[in-house]
């Protein structure tokens, strides 16, 4: 049997909240430049470009996507900021993972509770590639939203077997 490897690019949707944000940190460059004219002056130029590169650095933070790396069993989540800067978020095995079911499974609702954080991976939205999964993850009990296309899925359901993974 070969090597199993599969990736997956997720974008992050835009939400209301980071745009309104975003339009937050303009107004406030724009601030910070007619405070500067009045009372400094000359340097106004100079404190405004200052602003105005932090407020762009802060707002890259704002252009996520999530890569998943399936190799051999292994989940791997990294999210990626701007397509410039990545960090791995999550890594584990999945025969850690206890239960994998759709977001909206009613019948297995239940045994997706009792988790202590929530680790959401996936678009924003809930789509039918919206899937969860619960593990123990850094000693807490985790429940983790990530959007698996079908090719992931498949791999991960391989995986994990018919009595974890429950399709949609």
């Amino acid at each position: 049997m070969g090597d199993i490897f599969k990736e997956q690019l997720v974008k992050r949707k835009q939400t209301t909240k980071d745009t309104a944000i975003r339009v937050c940190l303009v107004v406030l460059v724009v601030l910070i430049f007619f405070l500067a004219i009045l009372t400094i002056g000359a340097f106004a130029i100079i404190i405004t470009a200052a602003a105005g590169f932090g407020a762009a650095y802060l707002m890259s933070f704002f252009k996520v996507e999530y890569e998943y790396v399936f190799t051999n069993g292994e989940l791997d989540i990294d999210i990626i900021y701007n397509k410039s800067r990545r960090k791995r978020l999550f890594s584990a095995h999945v025969s850690e993972i206890e239960i994998m079911a759709h977001i909206d499974d009613k019948i297995r609702a239940g045994e997706f509770t009792g988790f202590q954080e929530i680790l959401d991976y996936s678009t924003g939205e809930i789509t039918q590639d919206t899937y969860v999964f619960m593990i123990n993850h850094k000693n807490k009990r985790a429940k983790v939203i990530i959007s698996p296309n079908e090719k992931m899925q498949k791999a991960i359901s391989t995986a994990l077997g018919r009595r974890k993974f429950h399709p949609r």
